[in-house]
């Protein structure tokens, strides 16, 4: 039974293929088309960190990832829709998914007060007093003029007990109701839910069948990547993603790594997001088809290939490795610029093989090659 009708908002999504559970597929909205599986870059702050939209447009990403929590505490969501919306305000014209600030409310903020109303915090820029709550959630996001909202969620710690998350589930789910009712009010946008309950199969279960019969138009998977280990990840992902509808989108919250990508696709996922690929340009880690190469090491000092001898991006096309451990070394801003520019190549190349290997229904040698690969190692210099 549903509580409410679903979104008036257009939105189509289209199986275009299938190999064992791994999907490919089309989410066709009003701003554009996303190609799943799709990995969408993290704009935090109404910016991908050192990087132009024009850039990020470039390098294949269909739509990208905003944050509600920052966006609200500064500038903030009525500073935005007055400029004529996130979109208009940070110059892309593409799709764009915010998340509801939950995870951040309980993350970042310190100090927070959590009942079933919603949760009073401080914020981590000013210390200033704020409250968030479901039908606040959906408010900011539908002033910024996202594309794709989601329910504002309690996201409960790895290290909760049952009891605690089980909690944090129901909670979750009270939520969804309430998120839902105050999307309904107006139109625009589309809205997903969030599947809750650490790794326990019986609450994910009992999550998953609460969310569907509230009705929603993509489902995602939240309260994972949160410091478990891979393998049990994996395992919430085997026993939860078939049970959500087929016909609409699976949204994986916060994956991840390569690894996780490719793994969580074969057990059919279709929505990505990290904060991995910028976070590593600036942190000097680069991600390649053999693994993750640290280019402040002193090896790259005289090292005069590009970081993958495979990969076409603007940085390999144009730089060395001896330059990016130099300007990495001297604290130069290009240094960020040059290494999130190539890893979010890297990982909209990713998501192409991923979707060609499926259509092709080869996505088993695909799995096998890229973990080999993966496990190869860098080449070394001749």
């Amino acid at each position: 039974m549903l509580y409410f009708n679903l979104n008036k908002f257009t939105m189509d999504f289209k199986i275009k293929g299938t190999d064992g559970k791994a999907r490919v597929g089309e989410l066709i909205l009003s701003r554009g088309s996303i190609r799943t599986p799709a990995f969408m870059p993290v704009g935090t702050q109404a910016t991908v960190k050192a990087m132009l939209p024009e850039n990020v447009k470039s390098l294949g990403a269909d739509i990208i990832l905003c944050n509600t929590y920052h966006l609200m505490l500064r500038p903030g969501e009525n500073l935005i829709k007055k400029l004529g919306g996130l979109h208009n305000f940070m110059n892309w014209e593409k799709p764009i998914l915010t998340d509801s600030g939950g995870f951040q409310v309980m993350s970042l903020s310190g100090l927070s007060k959590k009942s079933n109303e919603g949760v009073e915090f401080k914020s981590h820029f000013d210390g200033k007093k704020h409250f968030l709550n479901p039908e606040y959630s959906i408010k900011i996001q539908k002033a910024l003029g996202s594309n794709i909202m989601m329910c504002f969620d309690d996201c409960a710690s790895f290290n909760s007990d049952k009891s605690d998350i089980a909690l944090s589930m129901k909670r979750s789910m009270e939520w969804a109701v309430r998120s839902k009712e105050e999307f309904d009010l107006t139109d625009g946008g589309l809205l997903f839910g969030i599947q809750q309950g650490g790794i326990y199969e019986d609450l994910r279960d009992e999550s998953t069948k609460r969310l569907i019969d509230i009705g929603f138009n993509g489902y995602a998977l939240g309260g994972l990547a949160v410091g478990e280990p891979q393998n049990q990840m994996f395992k919430v992902l085997d026993f939860s993603t078939s049970k959500f509808p087929s016909d609409k989108p699976r949204y994986l919250m916060g994956v991840g790594k390569p690894d996780d990508i490719v793994g969580a696709v074969l057990r059919g996922i279709d929505m990505f997001d990290c904060v991995l690929p910028t976070r590593s340009g600036r942190t000097g880690q680069a991600l390649t088809r053999r693994g993750p190469l640290n280019i402040k090491n002193s090896r790259h000092k005289y090292d005069p290939r590009p970081l993958d001898p495979d990969c076409n991006c603007y940085t390999c096309l144009n730089y060395s490795r001896a330059y990016l451990h130099h300007v990495k070394k001297a604290g130069e801003i290009i240094s960020a610029i040059l290494l999130s520019w190539h890893n979010l190549h890297y990982y909209q190349e990713l998501m192409i093989d991923i979707r060609k290997a499926i259509t092709e229904k080869n996505f088993k040698n695909f799995f096998n090659d890229f973990y080999n690969l993966q496990n190869s190692g860098d080449i070394p210099i001749l």
